[in-house]
């Protein structure tokens, strides 16, 4: 299959690299020309292990391309992935400025028909917006709206396995209007799966909603450690014995069950605030999320203090 991916980003080089290595010609395309240049001289500009020899393999062996030019690669491809950034605005709302950029020039240089796919993270209604956007662009050029239809398919990545994570993944969720859309992407998706069927096939909003109310309860997960911490402290427990106890509880797991600063990184502090922000929209109470969100935040605060009481205020 050919594919265009816009943005080159931690998400949309992952994704380009991994659905080159298994055969398919991937068309990355970024506007920092400085960015594209250096990936076509094999200089990767995030550190991911493991994505370094499948960048090179898949150029070398011409599977993967590095481009600024976006007409160019879309005339050769079936189906655009958009997997650029989403920070989130000073009320938490994510912002969608560069999302609405691409929809509006795939508006204004589609010549066929192509299913787009929003991999970015982004509050529900969006690939509606998205698929709007771009139809109106085509509209204006006298061609069928129906050239795009959208489709969503989060991605699941965590920093430092991505390419272990999208090569072996616990699961494939798309967001489709029509069973045809998700056939073409199960069949992108297929050599991922080969142990186990881990397709999950729903509606769009279900999709988009899907990967804020992962990393939402991963992000409640840390905060309720750190308040179990916090109580430790107070009663003289030791807060590893009792993350080790309850870790071993199949209902459970693991996993997230670490105190500490709290959580931070790219993705759960921006992802809590914009499903908060969404709530805030729908006029939908959500005081758990904003529980999570508010002990996070006096998690730093407690470990400064901390830090101020063991000098003495020193």
């Amino acid at each position: 299959m050919k594919i265009t991916i816009i943005g080159t980003g931690y998400v949309g080089l992952v994704t380009g690299a991994c659905l080159a290595d298994t055969g398919n010609e991937v068309w990355c395309v970024d506007k920092n020309e400085i960015k594209i240049e250096n990936l076509k001289k094999g200089i990767i500009p995030i550190y991911e292990p493991g994505l370094e020899p499948v960048v090179t393999r898949g150029v070398k062996e011409n599977r993967l391309y590095f481009t600024t030019d976006l007409p160019s690669s879309l005339n050769e491809s079936d189906v655009c992935f958009l997997t650029v950034d989403t920070p989130p605005n000073a009320d938490g709302k994510a912002d969608l400025t560069n999302v609405l950029a691409v929809a509006r020039s795939l508006g204004e240089h589609l010549k066929k028909p192509m299913l787009v796919v929003t991999k970015s993270t982004v509050p529900v209604g969006t690939t509606l917006i998205v698929q709007e956007t771009i139809q109106s662009g085509l509209k204006k050029r006298g061609l069928d709206p129906q050239f795009a239809v959208c489709a969503s398919n989060p991605e699941f990545l965590k920093e430092g396995t991505a390419v272990q994570d999208f090569k072996y993944p616990d699961r494939v969720v798309v967001g489709v209007s029509s069973p045809a859309h998700a056939e073409v992407l199960k069949e992108l998706y297929e050599p991922f799966m080969r142990k186990r069927e881990c397709f999950l096939v729903m509606d769009i909003p279900s999709s988009e909603l899907s990967k804020y109310a992962a990393n939402a309860m991963l992000a409640t997960r840390i905060s309720f450690m750190n308040e179990i911490a916090a109580l430790c402290e107070a009663v003289g427990a030791d807060i590893s014995e009792v993350r080790q106890s309850i870790g071993w509880d199949p209902r459970i797991g693991s996993q997230f069950l670490y105190a500490g600063l709290g959580y931070g990184g790219s993705c759960l502090p921006k992802d809590v605030l914009a499903l908060l922000q969404l709530g805030r929209e729908k006029k939908c109470a959500m005081p758990l999320i904003e529980a999570t969100d508010l002990t996070n935040q006096r998690q730093r605060e407690r470990f400064l203090n901390r830090i101020v009481g063991h000098f003495d205020g020193e």
